[in-house]
């Protein structure tokens, strides 16, 4: 080994602890960098990606073989514009009941109208991929699509009105790209599920040379429609929904990664540079040595710079190891808010990040190491127990930067406090530069946990918002199937009665699809009208307020933006040649195209609703047995047409995903900052090691060691968290708005102003927080240090 060599591995194996240092902050940075560039990059365009590798779908359709035999349903594959086609698999729609084995929703509950498809898993197109459980295995098996499956794993399905009352176990979620059916069967199944007197319908799925728009898949379904006999194209479902919705809810993702990936890309420069720096500084003594010896200032360069990228390689390499092994859970929770993208980190970026940050590391050691390189020996040999820099600070007397620095340390030193306090309130000035870019990871540290802290509140809200009207304690509303049958004219004061009578009732409200069209409409608004107390609803305006009486109505931004309409405009309620006038009050936090009004505004137009349709929202009060309410109200209206069940909670995997990811990303920065003061405060200790043994010799107590090592971080840790929380709360206030003009709608301000005094405060002593964690091991190394060990120390 030559002489270069030995003093490399010399200087590594020497070190330990400023060794694994190294070797933890580039592998905690290098996994925060990864993670955050393979989310963004699985942020991009996630849907089109698995489209394409599982071959989906752009239309499915389901025929009607009495209306056309298997060869005309053969010939329409070779229809203008199909470019393959899939099929034919035997499919039915039903509308099952949940088994005795299911908790939610109860035993005997029906369940929506469900389309089944009896086929294998991987075909020739739409190939499904299993998300939870596994595959049916035969009959008496169902898999439903992922995201909206009625039941969990485990649960089963019954069919009541069918011959032999079949029961399925539901064994499976799978993912379709192409939405093509609501489950999955086995093919000998769908006899059983076909009710006596008819037969299966076809379901074929096709490929197009053109359907990248809502229009070329309508003039697909056309050219379609005209090969088969008039009557036989039963239903056909696009692929377009399920585009729009990944890509909406890929968009929102990329602001909020973004901001973390930059906030990680920056931290992770600046410790990095903190760390290596801060190393080759320290060993500007040794330096001296090895020029005393013969080695030329390039030599010593090359030799500083190999001792920083040999951990720095370590710890890189680990980073990479651990980036990829973390983005298995995160990728997965992504992919499934995304429906698509990523399964792994792609291999540019395990190549990409670790050479930039091995490149960070050659970039900040080769300065210092020049320059100590061009240091004169004895100038070297000096440093000795002087700090750097102090010889030339006293040259220059009081004048400019150093001036100023010695006037805060004497003002420091006139506090009255402890002296061991207050020498470590100097420490940070022995060392400005370093203490200011460790202040400043710290800093956008504080920052990170800021902006996590806002985007879980914000979402929360939002979510709260969006979830509005499905968060009833219980629902009272016409059963979807069963004996009792609705009523043609429904006693809504009756109902009300009832509700109003129950004991455990809090509030209550009722809405009911409105059949008005607004006039100029260029939408497709849905029109809901509202009875009774809706303030508890859950409902959030973005702008104005609630409409009050009849002549007002709120509508979702998806209205305004279609309608390019705005609050305060007036629009005309229409219904059967009948016109009113309403004045829009509000705007609604929704993602979809409504318009919600008093029920008493479609007395002009004739009032009439479907009574089937009518549903009534109750709040409980607390301490009340949602199940054993539903019971009871149930029992009183089952006469009048009506089933009463508890309400369901929602749990929105997008939300889900964003609070993940948020906190991973927001605790890798954390370590990443930590490890920062960590660094700088063993490179100080250890550099004024001998001082140290000077102060106890002095009789300076241990107790009295930690508490001066966890001041010196005190300073630097309030200014971080005083900067660094007004700086998350500005990139928040960037962010959320970003998201939802993303996902197609807007932040209501209450949403958005998340930080009041009970939040700030804790954040800004976070940073405090996060820099004495920092500090925490060295001090306890000088604590434990012996007196004669410091004193003997150069």
């Amino acid at each position: 080994m030559s002489a270069l060599g030995k003093v490399v591995r010399a200087g590594v194996g020497r070190k330990r602890v400023q060794t694994l240092v190294m070797v933890l902050t580039t592998m905690m940075s290098v996994t925060a960098c990864i993670l955050a560039v393979g989310l963004l990059v699985a942020a991009q365009g996630p849907y089109q990606r698995s489209f394409a590798d599982r071959h989906g779908a752009h239309l499915n359709v389901l025929y009607d073989p009495a209306k056309a035999s298997p060869a005309q349903l053969a010939a329409a594959g070779r229809a203008p514009g199909v470019t393959a086609s899939a099929g034919p698999y035997p499919a039915v729609t039903v509308q099952p009941r949940s088994g005795e084995d299911t908790t939610l929703p109860p035993p005997g509950s029906p369940l929506p109208p469900m389309t089944l498809v009896g086929r294998a898993q991987d075909g020739p197109m739409d190939g499904l991929r299993i998300t939870m459980g596994r595959w049916v295995q035969g009959p008496g098996e169902v898999v439903f699509l992922d995201g909206h499956s009625p039941l969990a794993v485990g649960d089963s399905m019954r069919f009541p009105g069918l011959p032999g009352q079949p029961t399925l176990k539901v064994v499976g979620l799978a993912d379709s790209v192409s939405w093509s059916a609501d489950g999955w069967v086995a093919p000998e199944q769908v006899a059983g599920l076909t009710a006596p007197g008819t037969t299966p319908a076809a379901q074929y799925l096709y490929r197009f040379a053109r359907a990248g728009t809502d229009a070329e898949v309508e003039t697909d379904h056309a050219a379609l429609a005209a090969a088969v006999p008039p009557g036989a194209l039963a239903r056909a479902t696009s692929y377009r929904p399920a585009q729009q919705e990944a890509d909406r809810t890929a968009s929102t993702f990329v602001p909020f990664v973004t901001a973390f990936g930059l906030l990680g890309l920056a931290m992770s420069v600046l410790i990095i540079g903190v760390v290596v720096s801060g190393a080759v500084t320290a060993a500007t003594r040794r330096i001296g040595i090895l020029k005393s010896l013969g080695f030329t200032p390039a030599q010593v360069a090359r030799a500083y710079i190999g001792q920083a990228l040999i951990p720095a390689g370590i710890g890189t390499a680990l980073g990479v190891l651990g980036g990829n092994l973390l983005s298995v859970p995160v990728l997965g929770i992504a992919r499934k808010a995304l429906r698509g993208g990523l399964l792994g980190i792609p291999l540019w970026v395990d190549l990409t990040v670790p050479a930039l940050a091995l490149a960070a590391v050659v970039g900040t050691a080769l300065v210092p190491a020049l320059r100590a390189g061009r240091l004169r020996t004895v100038e070297a040999l000096a440093v000795g127990r002087t700090a750097p820099g102090a010889k030339r600070s006293a040259a220059r007397g009081r004048a400019g930067l150093a001036g100023l620095l010695a006037g805060l340390q004497n003002g420091i030193g006139r506090l009255p406090v402890p002296r061991a306090l207050s020498l470590g309130l100097v420490t940070p000035l022995h060392r400005p530069g370093r203490s200011a870019t460790t202040a400043a990871a710290v800093v956008l540290g504080t920052a990170g946990v800021t902006l996590c802290v806002g985007l879980t509140l914000s979402l929360g809200l939002l979510q709260d918002g969006l979830e509005a009207g499905r968060t009833s304690k219980v629902v009272v509303e016409a059963p979807m199937e069963g004996p009792s049958k609705p009523a043609d004219q429904l006693d809504e004061a009756a109902v009300a009665r009832a509700i109003e009578a129950r004991p455990g009732t809090r509030a209550w409200y009722s809405s009911v699809p409105a059949p008005v069209t607004l006039a100029g409409n260029t939408g497709r608004s849905e029109a809901i009208a509202f009875t009774g107390d809706v303030s508890w609803g859950g409902y959030q305006l973005v702008s104005g307020r609630w409409f009050d009486g009849p002549g007002e109505v709120v509508v979702g931004s998806t209205y305004l933006r279609t309608n390019q309409a705005k609050v305060g405009d007036t629009v005309t309620l229409t219904d059967h040649g009948r016109t009113a006038p309403a004045k829009i009050t509000g705007e609604v936090l929704t993602t979809g195209d409504v318009v919600f009004m008093d029920r008493v505004a479609l007395a002009p137009l004739g009032g009439a609703v479907a009574a089937e349709a009518i549903s009534f929202h109750i709040d409980l009060t607390p301490g009340t047995d949602a199940n054993a309410y539903a019971d009871a109200l149930d029992g009183v209206v089952r006469p009048m047409g009506l089933s009463a069940e508890p309400g369901e909670q929602h749990i929105n995997i997008v939300m889900l995903a964003m609070n993940t990811l948020a906190g991973t990303l927001t605790l890798l920065l954390s370590v990443v900052a930590g490890l920062g003061v960590l660094n700088t405060v063993l490179l100080d200790t250890r550099e004024r090691v001998h001082d140290l043994g000077v102060l106890k010799a002095l009789g300076m107590s241990p107790r009295q060691t930690v508490g001066m090592v966890l001041t010196s971080v005190c300073g630097s840790g309030l200014v971080a968290g005083v900067i660094g929380v007004p700086i998350g709360i500005l990139v928040h206030h960037r962010v959320m708005p970003a998201m939802a003009r993303a996902a197609g709608i807007s932040v209501p301000e209450a949403d958005l102003t998340v930080f009041d005094l009970a939040v700030v405060g804790p954040l800004i002593l976070g940073g405090l927080a996060l820099a004495l964690l920092g500090a925490a091991l060295p001090a306890t190394w000088a604590a434990r240090t012996r007196t004669a060990t410091a004193l003997r120390t150069e």
